[in-house]
């Protein structure tokens, strides 16, 4: 199932392990020993133990969770998405160093996923219905209501291990008032055969290729994610792109002109009438950035610039910085125009 997984353990609920979808889960890794546990949260094998930082991509590759989402709820955003749907499994198998993801859970992410699907895509067809027509258009979208189906995880590597996403897309697919969106740094080209008709989006994460080299640890390579462009948008996707995380460091714009430069000679026609971009900088964390330490403390060399950076409490008690008031401004300002004067067809649907 290529490098990213060697499933070698599944622990499964017991509610997930006899749903149709937990049992096709468990079915493709015959070979895995499957321990019961009581919660997908409470694992103290894999969450909170700080001696799993040494363990923290084996994890990853080896461990995989089978539960069932309690909470069904679409959350309003605004902002990338106008709701957030219930996720249908968080943590992941490639390992970014500036994923917000391990913030949460502690020391370890491998992917959880959630075999009710049925009651999943039962709320979310019932939410879109209550909603009716979009009533004007916004920056999320002119014409349909948009639901992100991936904020915890990255979609296209989910899809390697069940049929929730295709089954997510489907469903959006025959939605008259909505589509689906989801950011990934990986290209699963098994999902260029399922026919979205134009009703899931999708934003391939781009960044110049030195700082993806440092801290996309895991992912598809940048020239490839922007080589399947064209190919998705063929297939009946939308695309988009996220500039995202943008890290400032030495010779930052410049390595974004050549990134901008190799996208626009890479477009069709039919991809840039489509384009838009989401520009988000840099934010990190005090307890991402010891647990990077503990494991890939190069990447905290352009993550952790207390001299570029101000800190504000999160909701969780610690500290989250991002780049300092007046300076940020400056930075997004030079990269948003850059990108009007290298991509003046991509729209900039926000930047922050």
């Amino acid at each position: 199932m290529t490098g990213l997984l060697d499933i070698r353990r599944v622990y499964v609920e017991p509610e997930a392990a006899v749903l149709p979808r937990g049992r096709e889960v468990l079915a493709r890794f015959p070979g895995a020993e499957v321990v019961e546990v009581e919660s997908h949260h409470r694992i103290p094998q894999l969450y909170g133990d700080e001696a799993n930082v040494a363990r923290w991509v084996r994890i990853k590759t080896e461990a995989l969770v089978l539960g069932v989402k309690k909470s069904l709820t679409a959350r309003p955003n605004g902002r990338s998405a106008d709701f957030i749907a219930p996720s249908t499994a968080n943590g992941c198998a490639m390992a970014c160093a500036y994923c917000y993801v391990p913030r949460r859970k502690g020391y370890s992410n491998p992917i959880t996923v959630f075999a009710n699907i049925d009651k999943i895509a039962g709320y979310l067809r019932r939410h879109a219905g209550r909603q009716g027509d979009k009533p004007e258009p916004d920056q999320v979208d002119p014409r349909l209501w948009v639901y992100d189906i991936g904020e915890n995880s990255d979609c296209s590597v989910d899809a390697m291990i069940s049929e929730n996403v295709r089954d997510l897309v489907e469903l959006f697919r025959d939605l008259p008032n909505a589509k689906a969106s989801f950011a990934t740094k990986y290209v699963n080209r098994d999902l260029l055969d399922w026919d979205p008709r134009g009703h899931t989006r999708i934003r391939f994460s781009l960044m110049p290729a030195a700082d993806s080299k440092l801290l996309d640890i895991r992912t598809s390579p940048i020239a490839e994610r922007i080589d399947a462009i064209n190919d998705f948008v063929a297939a009946g996707y939308e695309v988009h792109v996220n500039l995202s995380p943008v890290v400032v460091r030495d010779g930052w714009l410049e390595d974004w002109a050549e990134l901008l430069d190799r996208l626009d000679d890479s477009v069709s026609p039919e991809a840039r009438a489509q384009l838009a971009a989401e520009v988000i900088f840099l934010t990190h964390n005090d307890r991402l950035h010891q647990v990077n330490l503990g494991w890939h403390p190069k990447a905290e060399e352009v993550l952790w610039q207390p001299e570029l950076q101000q800190a504000k409490r999160s909701e969780t008690g610690g500290w989250n910085v991002r780049y300092r008031n007046g300076h940020k401004g400056r930075y997004v300002t030079a990269l948003t125009d850059l990108l009007a004067a290298k991509l003046p067809y991509c729209r900039i649907r926000y930047a922050f």
